[in-house]
């Protein structure tokens, strides 16, 4: 559906923002922004989360809804996938979507020539975090080759498993959750995997009705950013300290962080 023939069609009825957009009845919804390889701050962020459900109420469900990046630049990203898998939050359905990084990780083992950048951008801590080190007694022409090679045989099969399967977006009520966002100039039905895994300012900076509020990360700001068609809530963890989580529960949100100031204001 071309964008002038959608805006026709999303105009029949009032405009969904984030004031009027709401979940199902009888669930509370925890949407988690980028981990980035820290360990410490997801454990934290289930410790958070975990209070706060205490107040859910009777027959009330739970859902951890994960926006991707858990690789990658903090130190600790083979302890956060383990978290992810061995430590699920008692009584909560969970939802993993992958970010770009995490499919970065894929592209590498796949092809490390062609991928050689996503060491640059945090790769390199992954690695490490797998005990994998950079083998100087190889040739340079093979070191990339080489490095594959042992973070291929250091990912534990449930790992790799665990990366191959996530999903690139979610939807549940009026919202939908996704890591970097959609291109507006689209429906929603017709994004591609490079749209919502790497788009940025064209999204951004849309003030469109996307027929669904948009959840998602990948866009650093200093505290979750609201806007009345998004919601983003990478606030930096691995540099900041900040993981932040969303919380939806009928037609409201508020948010949780890790920062040591306490929660951020709804």
């Amino acid at each position: 559906m071309p964008r002038e023939m959608l805006k026709r069609f999303l105009n029949r009825r009032p405009r969904l923002t984030v004031h009027t957009a709401s979940v199902p009845d009888g669930l509370r919804v925890y949407a988690i922004g980028d981990i980035h390889g820290r360990a410490d701050l997801l454990r934290h962020m289930h410790r958070l989360i975990a209070v706060d459900a205490q107040g859910t109420g009777p027959g009330i469900c739970k859902l951890a809804v994960y926006l991707g990046d858990y690789v990658d630049r903090g130190l600790q990203s083979r302890e956060v996938i383990d978290i992810l898998l061995d430590e699920a939050l008692p009584g909560f359905e969970s939802v993993h979507l992958r970010g770009n990084h995490d499919h970065e990780l894929l592209a590498f083992l796949e092809d490390p020539q062609a991928s050689a950048a996503w060491l640059r951008y945090g790769g390199d801590a992954t690695i490490y975090s797998y005990g994998v080190r950079l083998p100087s007694e190889a040739p340079a022409e093979e070191r990339l080759a080489v490095l594959r090679d042992r973070l291929q045989e250091a990912l534990p099969p449930r790992h790799h498993a665990f990366f191959s399967t996530l999903p690139l977006t979610y939807e549940i009520g009026d919202y939908l959750f996704v890591h970097a966002g959609i291109d507006p100039d689209k429906p929603l039905d017709r994004q591609t995997p490079t749209d919502l895994l790497w788009i940025r300012d064209a999204f951004l900076e849309a003030e469109d009705d996307f027929g669904k509020i948009v959840v998602h990360g990948h866009s650093v700001s200093e505290s979750p950013e609201v806007r009345d068609n998004r919601i983003g809530i990478d606030t930096g963890a691995c540099y900041t300290n900040a993981l932040s989580c969303l919380v939806l529960q009928g037609n409201r949100h508020r948010f949780l962080s890790t920062r040591a100031s306490g929660d951020f204001a709804a």
